[in-house]
């Protein structure tokens, strides 16, 4: 962080969008600038699939991350933010591409909420037929 070189991700799943920095540093992870444990409200299992890409090529403590996450729910939001985070480790080391891809993490999750249509009751449900 103190030559301000930093490697930019950006992932999106359902209505979340994350945007993903990261920095040379210690491990940190920042989210909507609060520690990553405190915004997940502790929760470890998403905490750890958020840090899976790191994980996966050996850089845990490598990097300092600052994360800008906005929409959504939470499962949305930590999907979207360990694609940017894929996806920043990409534009650091090209190499690595390969091996992220294979384990299917640089690949965006495209299934979104269906809109609902005119004369149903919601995207697919319809009024309930009556026979008499």
């Amino acid at each position: 962080m103190a030559d301000g070189k930093y490697f930019y991700g950006l992932g999106r799943r359902k209505s979340a969008t994350a945007r993903a920095r990261l920095y040379k540093g210690k491990g940190n992870i920042t989210i909507n600038d609060k520690p990553a444990a405190e915004y997940l409200d502790g929760n470890k299992t998403l905490l750890a699939e958020i840090t899976d890409p790191l994980a996966l090529v050996n850089k845990q403590k490598e990097f300092d991350i600052t994360v800008r996450v906005q929409g959504g729910g939470t499962a949305g939001q930590v999907d979207a933010i360990k694609l940017a985070i894929a996806k920043a480790i990409t534009v650091d080391a090209p190499d690595l591409r390969p091996t992220l891809k294979k384990a299917d993490m640089l690949s965006r999750d495209p299934r979104e909420k269906e809109r609902k249509k005119y004369g149903l009751r919601s995207a697919r449900k319809r009024e309930q037929y009556s026979k008499r």
